[in-house]
């Protein structure tokens, strides 16, 4: 027998609005859909779609755009394969904040951490690799960061111009390198292998400063020991303590000889006003 035609539109109707209550739900919850092997306890949802969970709170200071950070971390899949990991590597990332030297969800969720912190980001396709992916990334991978903050270098550098010392007080090495700590730091000495990050301000015997990273609220960070700068530096911030702050007066042969570079000269003796900001053990 057929259904009454009024009995058949109270079912229909029904069935559309149970429809778009079940929409409205969805819709209403905004919470981005994460891989069940990526979900964490505690997470909670920026307005971008980000997800973290903050483990252990730092006490230190909370980074600002244009400040170092010095991150470790372990990426993994939502397969729960591991792509990267500093860990791994004894080597944790230094890189600017905000100023999109890493991925957007990094910069925006580092930026929540205060300095000392361990927490975990989801970071959807969108804030990290998208489309594209990279390398051992896929298309629109969801990434689960886990990540410790473990420093934080203020961008307003500390420097008022030549740093003061009697000549008398320079100490020449058995290369012609010449040194005078001016404040002497409390931290360790570095050793070859580790990374170092330094402020310096080089200049040439006429007063031109020819660089600064202290201008640039930006220290220079680089593997000691390795080659990756010219010798007089090499040497000469393996001889302060962290923390310490120095003049280093490099002759030609230790800097850039006889060719020079740039806006030095050849056979140009160069004095560098460094600060040893930070050092990171080789590990």
């Amino acid at each position: 027998m057929a259904q009454p035609k009024e009995t058949f539109l109270r079912t229909y109707h029904l069935i559309i609005l149970l429809l778009a209550l079940l929409a409205i739900s969805a819709c209403g919850s905004g919470e981005p859909d994460v891989p069940e092997n990526l979900q964490v306890e505690g997470l909670s949802t920026t307005s971008s779609g980000l997800q973290y969970s903050i483990s252990d709170a730092g006490s230190g200071a909370q980074p600002d755009a244009g400040d170092t950070v010095i991150v470790h971390y372990e990426g993994t899949l939502a397969d729960g394969t591991q792509f990267d990991s500093s860990y791994d590597r004894g080597q944790p990332i230094v890189f600017t904040l905000g100023v999109g030297q890493v991925i957007p969800g990094w910069d925006e969720g580092i930026a929540l951490l205060s300095e000392g912190s361990s927490a975990t980001l989801i970071i959807p396709p969108n804030l990290a690799y998208g489309p594209q992916g990279q390398g051992p990334i896929p298309p629109d991978a969801t990434l689960r960061f886990d990540v410790e903050l473990l420093s934080v270098i203020s961008s307003e550098a500390n420097y008022d111009g030549l740093f003061e010392f009697e000549e008398s007080e320079l100490i020449t090495t058995e290369s012609g390198l010449q040194y005078v700590i001016v404040e002497e730091g409390d931290g360790p000495v570095p050793q070859a292998g580790d990374t170092v990050l330094v402020h310096y301000s080089g200049t040439l015997d006429d007063g031109t400063v020819f660089d600064s990273s202290f201008e640039r609220g930006q220290p220079f960070s680089f593997p000691l020991g390795q080659g990756r700068v010219i010798q007089g530096w090499d040497e000469g911030i393996a001889l302060l303590p962290e923390g310490s702050r120095a003049t280093l007066i490099i002759p030609p042969e230790l800097g850039y000889g006889a060719n020079g570079q740039g806006p030095i000269p050849a056979n140009a003796t160069l004095r560098f006003d460094v600060e040893l900001v930070a050092i990171i053990a080789n590990q």
